[in-house]
């Protein structure tokens, strides 16, 4: 290609290339332009600790004091919780004694027995079979215990008129004994099979609720098999573990407040037994407590301990002070003198005992909050 020839193209090339640097450049700026715009660049500036009077938005309404509260700093004992669960003190099971065959389960999970009720029956016929044999074998030796007397009282006649020897005599008496003594190895024999045939029938060892069993018909159970759980649910205690620096505050006979969550329930307590021994992993001691059980309450529910930690003080609310905008909680606060309303974001903190909500930040004492309620009620008059 001559110079003559390329001298155009090489133009074209120099010319894209500036199009494309202008069009970088613009993208820059644009770009910059933008992330000022976000950070508030171009946005009026005021005056610090004015900014909020700035944005407020003033209403004007006539409200009597049922239509406002006003913020007070009240001073509450203040407590940490520890969670825990609630167990029975007393839980125990009912177990099979022998290898035999499950013919009858009567437990039903959370169906109440008292001590005695027949929770399982097993196979029994083989059982049944040896009593009568150890049964028979009583009868056996308590006629042979009968004859022994008869042959002894003959000799000892026989002895007294000198017709029979002493060796004779001994022999006997030995036999006498031996008699008698087979009679009571027989009975005692008796006697466990009867025992035996007695573990066939299983029965609830305590008054209690069944928790659940784990057997069938038709199961071969094996001695300690388990067959049901069951616990006493007059007597249940709170086990939770309380973390170490705060179990010298903790003592033996000491009151607390146990929370149960699920029923909504706060239950007084008393500590039972602080296990003297830290977990390493967790650095906590376990706090057991018991105390009146409150209805519908079953082992294994989630529970806190309330663990008294001295006293603070809370700026409270009325929860129908408050009003949800989004994911903001709002306030109106009155001023009586000019009848205004100035819109306010608060954060708020926990719900106490009766009601109230802490507030953490955008309210001070003696804030005079307008009820949502009786503002939306002026705003549809007007």
């Amino acid at each position: 290609m001559s110079l003559d020839q390329s001298l155009p193209y090489l133009r074209l090339r120099r010319g894209i290339a500036w199009v494309q640097i202008v069009m970088g450049l613009v993208l820059v700026i644009v770009v910059l332009g933008l992330m000022a715009w976000l950070m508030g660049f171009f946005a009026e500036k005021v005056e610090p600790g004015t900014a909020e009077a700035e944005r407020a938005t003033l209403r004007t309404a006539d409200l009597d004091d049922t239509q406002t509260a006003t913020v007070e700093l009240i001073t509450t004992d203040r407590f940490e919780s520890a969670v825990g669960t609630i167990r029975a003190v007393h839980e125990t099971s009912a177990a099979s004694k022998l290898l035999a065959k499950v013919i009858e389960v009567n437990a039903v999970s959370g169906h109440a027995v008292a001590q005695g009720d027949v929770i399982a029956r097993l196979e029994r016929e083989s059982l049944e079979a040896r009593l009568a044999q150890a049964e028979a074998a009583v009868a056996a030796s308590q006629a042979l215990r009968g004859q022994a007397q008869i042959n002894f009282k003959q000799i000892e006649q026989m002895r007294s008129q000198g017709a029979a020897t002493q060796t004779e005599m001994d022999k006997a008496v030995a036999a006498l004994e031996a008699a008698k003594a087979e009679v009571i190895r027989a009975e005692r024999a008796r006697d466990e099979a009867e025992t035996i045939l007695a573990y066939t029938v299983v029965t609830a060892p305590i008054d209690g609720i069944i928790i659940d069993r784990a057997v069938e018909v038709g199961d071969t159970v094996s001695p300690g098999q388990v067959i049901c759980r069951l616990y006493d649910p007059t007597r249940m205690q709170m086990v939770a573990e309380v973390r170490e620096s705060l179990a010298h505050r903790l003592e033996v006979g000491q009151s607390i407040v146990v929370r149960i969550d699920a029923l909504n329930k706060d239950c007084i307590g008393a500590i039972s037994e602080i296990v003297p021994r830290a977990e390493a992993s967790s650095r906590t001691f376990q706090v057991k407590v018991t105390g009146p059980c409150p209805p519908d309450i079953y082992s294994g529910m989630f529970g806190r301990l309330n663990i008294p930690l001295g006293t603070e003080e809370l700026l409270v609310i009325p929860a129908a002070a408050v009003m949800k905008v989004g994911q903001l909680d709002m306030v109106d606060v009155y001023t009586p003198a000019t009848k205004q309303l100035h819109r306010r974001v608060i954060t708020l903190g926990r719900t106490i005992f009766d009601g109230r909500i802490e507030v953490l930040s955008g309210l001070t004492e003696g804030d005079v909050l307008a009820l949502a309620a009786s503002v939306s009620l002026q705003e549809a008059d007007q």
